[in-house]
């Protein structure tokens, strides 16, 4: 038989630890050979301690083939986890005894639930000092409704009950249909790039079987090609002869062109005529961040390290995009934070490209006189003659420690958010419900929560929709000429405070020029903020040696005139590095 499964948690709750027991206990790697968080294979997953990436195993134990697929647990990467829950058939609902169920575990859960599947709960580090197992059993019984001797106490380090966890999976998680004599319909769950292989389509078998070097057509896109290799992940990858239904594994598809093949798609054969399986719905950018290489001969190495990044990471999007400071780059969808920061990072590590990072941005909605329907991702295509501008809202759920109410309520009171629900959850905590603008979320609040909590927060949200704001562009002036770079669209009533941070900011990391350098915030037509940089000084009055002081007046009205004369001639050059100053303060 053939089970299908995930491990669903909250970030840090020992997911990697589990799967790596799993595979000691179904002989899959052998004990001298393992290595802690085996699956998570990426470096940043190891240098960051999280799990970015999904990462699907197949084991064998007691005559069943158990494909397990081990999902990430921040919220930045929830598409990920949705993309798997809807390859398997059940969940281990896994919960830190030391931290017990937190914010992201209840919206992991909730995807689980959607989808149907199975829930097996368990309560991790019951070993640990600090552990309040039974305590956390209540609480994971009350989210699921279910009498707390149902959830299974292990210990993922030691290894302590986890053979009982994997047996009731065994018992509980349905087993695959296997109907193998129906047409190839394959899913699309996850895909990667191989240089020898091309596009290797990570997939889940539904109906029918596929064997090496058969043709093979993608139903979406009706593009076709020939498997070069098909196998399972062990969890390297390792070709079989076949792949058959109710298997999750891969189709290596000799594809080198990335915009070919699609996460979501069906694979079938070619000459059979079947309906698409249910894909995926489109992934919904959170914030928008403009990406330029420092050196624009990198500009080609940028789009195709970008095109194959989306291979296995379908909800990253991008579009061109031109400035004329910084030449030709992309503005990029993210979201969140960090799946900006970690794909930035692969952009840097994996293709060797220095960036230019814009500012982050939400997408905004304006509507024109003629009640059309703008979106705005970036500031450059903002209009004064909106006749209204809408901003995306969220539902935040934060669970906290009692004793920290105090500092979060103070910490919403400077956003424009409202409150909508308190109430307690668990021993000394609180789930705390608001509803707020997403550009509250894509800045520093994170951060802020983090120490006003000492680290014990969490949070989760969803979009909630668009409702109308009160929004202005805020446009940076330097020695009088508009730097759209700057631009940013802020709210009327923290516009004032924007632009004086901004234009001091850049005070403080443009260079000096010859001349007096003005730096403005303005409004429409309305200069709302000004630093200014001194002029680099020459002293044009040393070769004198006493003598007329009115000589030396002259020679300095001079220098005046020549300055003035400068200034309105010059177009002042913004080097690369204050974008990295600014952007990344």
């Amino acid at each position: 038989m053939i089970k299908n499964f995930v491990i669903i948690s909250h970030i840090d709750h020992g997911k990697s630890t589990l799967a790596d027991r799993l595979l000691e206990i179904t002989g899959t790697i052998e004990k001298g050979k393992m290595k802690p968080q085996l699956l998570d294979s990426m470096d940043l997953e190891k240098e960051k301690g999280i799990t970015i990436k999904m990462k699907p195993v197949r084991m064998e134990y007691m005559g069943n083939v158990l494909n397990l697929i081990d999902t990430p647990g921040h919220i930045d990467f929830n598409y990920e986890v949705s993309r798997s829950l809807a390859a398997v058939d059940g969940a281990i609902l896994l919960v830190d005894a030391t931290k017990g169920v937190q914010a992201q575990t209840i919206s992991n859960l909730e995807l689980a639930k959607k989808e149907g599947l199975v829930i097996i709960p368990a309560v991790n580090k019951i070993d640990a000092p600090l552990a309040e197992t039974e305590e956390v059993k209540k609480e994971i019984a009350e989210v699921l409704k279910i009498d707390p001797s149902e959830v299974l106490g292990i210990s993922a380090k030691t290894g302590e009950n986890v053979e009982e966890l994997l047996k009731r999976v065994i018992e509980r998680v349905p087993s695959a249909e296997e109907k193998s004599e129906k047409p190839l319909r394959a899913l699309i769950f996850d895909s990667a790039y191989d240089s020898f292989l091309g596009i290797v389509a990570y997939v889940k078998v539904e109906e029918g079987s596929l064997k090496a070097f058969e043709k093979i057509s993608f139903v979406n896109s009706r593009f076709s090609s020939a498997s070069k290799e098909v196998g399972m992940f062990k969890p390297q990858m390792v070709s079989k002869s076949e792949l058959k239904a109710g298997e999750i594994g891969y189709i290596a598809t000799g594809i080198k062109d990335p915009e070919k093949e699609h996460i979501g798609d069906t694979i079938t054969k070619q000459g059979f005529s079947v309906e698409a399986l249910p894909g995926y719905n489109p992934a919904n950018s959170k914030i928008f961040v403009s990406l330029y290489p420092s050196d624009q001969s990198d500009f080609e190495v940028l789009k195709e390290g970008l095109q194959k990044l989306t291979l296995n990471d379908s909800s990253l999007f991008f579009q061109p995009q031109t400035y004329q400071v910084l030449g030709r780059g992309f503005l990029c969808g993210f979201l969140g934070n960090l799946h900006a920061e970690i794909t930035i990072e692969r952009l840097k590590r994996e293709y060797g490209i220095e960036l230019v990072i814009g500012a982050p941005q939400v997408k905004y909605k304006g509507i024109t006189g003629k009640g059309e329907e703008v979106d705005i991702m970036n500031p450059t295509v903002w209009q004064e003659s909106f006749k209204e501008v809408q901003e995306p809202w969220a539902d935040l759920k934060l669970i906290i420690g009692q004793k920290y109410l105090g500092n979060v309520f103070d910490l919403f009171k400077e956003t424009d958010g409202s409150h909508i629900d308190s109430r307690p959850f668990g021993k000394d905590r609180y789930l705390i419900e608001y509803e707020v603008p997403m550009r509250e979320i894509i800045g520093t609040f994170y951060d802020s929560l983090l120490n006003i909590t000492q680290g014990y927060a969490s949070m989760t949200y969803t979009e909630i929709g668009y409702l109308i704001a009160d929004l202005v562009k805020l446009e940076i002036l330097i020695n009088g000429e508009k730097e759209e770079a700057f631009s940013k669209i802020v709210p009327k009533s923290k516009a004032y405070d924007e632009a004086r941070k901004l234009t001091k900011k850049l005070k403080e990391v443009l260079p000096a020029q010859l001349f007096n350098l003005a730096i403005q915030g303005k409004i429409g037509g309305k200069i709302i903020a000004r630093e200014t940089i001194s002029a680099q000084r020459k002293d044009v009055t040393a070769p004198l040696y006493g003598g007329d002081v009115t000589r030396k007046k002259k020679l300095l009205e001079k220098q005046k005139k020549n300055k003035d004369k400068l200034r309105e001639k010059t177009r002042v050059r913004v080097p690369a590095d204050v974008f990295l100053k600014i952007f990344g303060s």
